[in-house]
């Protein structure tokens, strides 16, 4: 099945979609897609919804031009983007957070960013950390592959037509101007947490249906009986997790958030916004059409007339919807159960709190303010970027802003972060710039795993007063690095802290002319052009 079938943006039908990368431009526009049958605008990259897919080898360098022409001035209309999971080591300029590691691209304006994969390789996204905008379109997946691949004979097919992607899409939803602490507008029901927009549809492969709309195109996924496929699966969420099953089907997961895995059989995976699994799927089933099926948490639930689907089509079966059956999980992913490949010591000492750093990470949200925070404080953005702040001479965290989220971190140190569970809002998908990190706890289990727990980049917190999710990771990655919650609501109303880590190092690093420009050519838009 062509490519151009897995991730076409309804309002481009006819164009034939490709990978790009890992030099190419991306242009930003504002246009008109109906992924769901519900026409709205979105922010487009080269023209569609998500993104094209951005691909690599391992060793190979991104260069990564983003060229900023939106135009809708009901939406934002600056820019930057984020390079998910990647590590960025002496590069942080180039992470892409706004107001962390730079100043928003402006409208009109161009900004290269140029970044190693050194030795990463596996399965990332990338996506605007600007307020909310991603949900309005602004995201895509990205694959790095590794010709050594240590798993490679557990598949025969592992290209563009393997990536699977989901996302969150609601209608009328767009990032505010002029607010950046707002969250974003929606024609549908309220949401139980504040004003938070509800899920409309569940978009797999940038294709859905919403509950009572039209019978819209769906997804397909097309195999060959008796081939393997190792598929790609990124949540590209906003908000929701989902849980993810293909009727009659079992997977072998082989990567965790670009981390070889021992291989392990499932035949469900629960996937909380921005994780990232790679599953070998064996094509051994009767040739027919079979469903995808996902369940978002907050969605509209059931698969009638094809909502919250996709199809798995066999080479030479009828182009028609599946008559397959839900079947019920019975080896649903549980993420003690996933271990890398290659043994890695856990840093510190096998012991709760034997790191050189401990914190511990309250979560509340203060209801007078509808704010989130973390021991006490919200997440506010401050005016000049925490890099840009380090580097004209601030070192400590009394001298950093936002007052009270920023952390020092010394170099080569060990640290042990634990996140009660049962806060508002949970469960959280955590994610940690700059690093990997070491899940020594994981939500929903009261063990500690110091021997061989799964190495990730975006972890749940649990959803019980009596849980706690733990993790660690080596300060070995100088800069500024924000841990935020990826519900990107949530970030948006507060759920983050940074992290500036070894700061003398960062002092000494250095950024492009064009970076240095952000900050003046921002600062001097007029308010309606932000």
């Amino acid at each position: 099945m062509p490519f151009s079938l897995l991730f076409v943006a309804t309002c481009l039908i006819s164009t034939s979609l490709a990978s790009v990368g890992p030099t190419a431009d991306l242009t930003l526009t504002n246009g008109d897609v109906a992924p769901d049958g519900f026409t709205r605008q979105a922010v487009l990259v080269n023209g569609q919804v998500p993104g094209p897919l951005i691909v690599a080898n391992k060793g190979d360098e991104f260069n990564l031009n983003i060229i900023n022409s939106l135009t809708d001035e009901t939406m934002l209309l600056s820019t930057t983007i984020h390079w998910h999971g990647f590590f960025q080591p002496n590069n942080s300029w180039a992470d892409g957070v706004a107001f962390v590691t730079q100043c928003p691209i402006a409208v009109n304006n161009s900004f290269l960013y140029t970044f190693p994969t050194n030795d990463q390789a596996g399965t990332y996204w990338y996506h605007s950390h600007l307020s909310t905008q991603y949900c309005d379109g602004l995201r895509g997946p990205l694959v790095v592959y590794d010709p050594d691949d240590p798993n490679a004979d557990l598949y025969d097919v592992d290209d563009e037509t393997t990536v699977i992607t989901l996302a969150d899409w609601r209608g009328e939803n767009k990032s505010t101007l002029h607010d950046l602490t707002s969250p974003c507008i929606d024609h549908g029901p309220s949401s139980t947490l504040g004003n938070v927009p509800t899920l409309i549809s569940t978009l797999i492969n940038g294709l859905g249906r919403y509950a009572g709309g039209p019978s819209s195109q769906l997804a397909v996924v097309s195999v060959t009986q008796g081939q393997r496929y190792r598929m790609r699966l990124i949540s590209m969420s906003c908000d929701p997790n989902f849980v993810f099953t293909i009727d009659g089907h079992d997977f072998t997961i082989i990567e965790v958030d670009g981390v070889t895995t021992q291989p392990l059989v499932v035949d469900s995976i629960q996937i909380y916004a921005a994780q990232r699994y790679s599953f070998v799927l064996n094509a051994n089933q009767t040739v027919d059409n079979y469903w995808i099926r996902t369940v978002a948490n907050g969605g509209t639930s059931g698969f009638d007339n094809g909502i919250n689907s996709a199809i798995l089509r066999y080479v030479g079966a009828d182009d028609v919807d599946p008559m397959t059956n839900q079947t019920t999980a019975t080896a649903a992913l549980v993420e003690t159960d996933l271990h890398p490949l290659v043994a890695t010591a856990v840093p510190g000492t096998a012991e709760v709190g034997g790191a050189d750093v401990t914190m511990n990470l309250a979560i509340s949200l203060d209801v007078t303010t509808f704010q989130f925070e973390i021991n006490g404080v919200p997440y506010t953005s401050p005016t000049v970027p925490v890099l840009l702040q380090i580097l004209s001479g601030a070192q400590t965290a009394a001298d950093l802003l936002p007052s009270g989220s920023v952390f020092t971190l010394p170099a080569n140190s060990v640290v042990e972060l634990s996140i009660p569970g049962g806060t508002a809002g949970a469960p959280h998908p955590f994610h940690l710039h700059g690093h990997n990190f070491f899940v020594i706890r994981s939500a929903g289990n009261d063990t500690y795993n110091f021997e061989n727990p799964i190495i990730r980049d975006v972890v749940n917190t649990g959803t019980s007063t009596s849980d706690n999710t733990t993790i660690r990771f080596v300060t070995d990655n100088a800069g500024p690095w924000i841990l935020h919650c990826h519900i990107d609501f949530h970030l948006n109303l507060g759920l983050a802290i940074v992290f500036a880590e070894d700061t003398a190092t960062i002092t000494n690093s250095t950024q492009t002319t064009q970076w240095d420009d952000l900050c003046p050519t921002y600062d001097a838009l007029p308010s309606d052009e932000l």
